[in-house]
């Protein structure tokens, strides 16, 4: 099994998986800040200032890199579909057919829309129903992923159904993994803040990601399964499939990366509550920041493989 050099299909596994770490960034650091950030540092304005103004540059990040890889995305996508070199498939013509006349092109329209919409929120941000349209618009630009991959091409019944969970499934990821990244910067800048109340500070911060890390964990597990059967169909194709081996090693990475919030939840977000004197939890802060920087590389994993899953025939379609 050539997983790692991926044939022809490198290119566009590649581009596949920034694309989807990109709009799934872009996401995450949005639901932070409205359920996590925002409220925890309520009680800390210049921190809070901070951290908005912190949270505003990484959504800028996403967007570009999302808006970038997802033109670079239609021109791999182009070729594939053609069966081109990828030089011979950067001519207008062939980008218009596929624009216009396949499903992908279709959603890469909807979802460049929702791009524009979402830069003109960050842009005018300080207006508060500008924030609630970024969010809407970012988790929606995230979902419409759903249309591009196996979940759109399924019919009838089972078609809606599987739709359904790929998209509850990319939300939570966005809001899980994604939602990492702006928490690793916010624990760092709590802590060189030097505010008296860093501590509660930082238990507060990880407490609400904890709540939502819950969540996205249950969709995830739950829509997981469903595609799993919609996308496998049973324990001998997921054994003996080449489709099959490769989801087992994303729910490895997914179980190790588990383990990692575990960890965070019920051993070291309760140290930070613990705290007298000079006796401050420096020990469990870096421990967070550093389990945290391990989860990020270990989702980033978890995308590379979707990028590869996307590209492959589902077991079922081999059985």
């Amino acid at each position: 099994m050539d997983w790692f050099a991926a044939g022809e299909n490198g290119p566009l596994i590649a581009i596949r998986a920034i694309h989807f770490a990109a709009s799934a960034m872009t996401t995450g650091t949005l639901v932070f800040g409205t359920v996590v950030g925002n409220p925890a540092l309520r009680s800390e304005p210049q921190l809070a200032l901070l951290q908005r103004a912190q949270m505003l540059r990484l959504a800028w990040i996403g967007v570009a890199i999302t808006v970038l890889s997802g033109v670079i995305w239609l021109w791999f996508q182009a070729a594939a579909i053609a069966g081109l070199p990828l030089g011979e498939a950067l001519t207008s013509s062939l980008l218009l057919t596929v624009l216009n006349e396949t499903q992908f092109g279709l959603v890469w329209e909807i979802r460049t829309v929702l791009a524009i919409i979402l830069a003109a929120c960050l842009a005018y941000g300080r207006f508060v129903p500008a924030k609630w349209l970024a969010l809407a618009t970012a988790i929606g630009l995230t979902a419409a992923i759903a249309w591009t991959g196996h979940a759109g091409s399924t019919a009838g019944e089972l078609g809606k159904l599987h739709l359904a969970a790929d998209v509850l499934h990319l939300a939570a990821a966005a809001a899980w993994i994604g939602g990492l990244v702006p928490l690793v910067l916010l624990l760092t800048a709590v802590r060189r803040a030097q505010a008296v109340a860093w501590p509660s500070l930082a238990w507060e911060a990880t407490r609400r990601f904890s709540m939502l890390g819950v969540i996205s964990v249950a969709t995830l597990l739950t829509t997981g399964i469903v595609n799993a059967w919609i996308l496998v169909g049973s324990f001998h194709a997921l054994a003996t499939s080449e489709y099959g081996r490769l989801l087992i090693l994303k729910l490895v990475v997914f179980a190790i990366m588990l383990a990692f919030a575990v960890v965070n939840r019920f051993w070291l977000t309760p140290r930070l509550a613990i705290s007298s004197g000079n006796e401050l939890p420096f020990a469990a802060l870096r421990g967070l920041t550093h389990n945290g920087v391990i989860e990020i590389a270990l989702g980033f994993a978890i995308f590379a493989i979707v990028g590869m899953l996307g590209t492959m025939h589902p077991a079922t379609h081999l059985f």
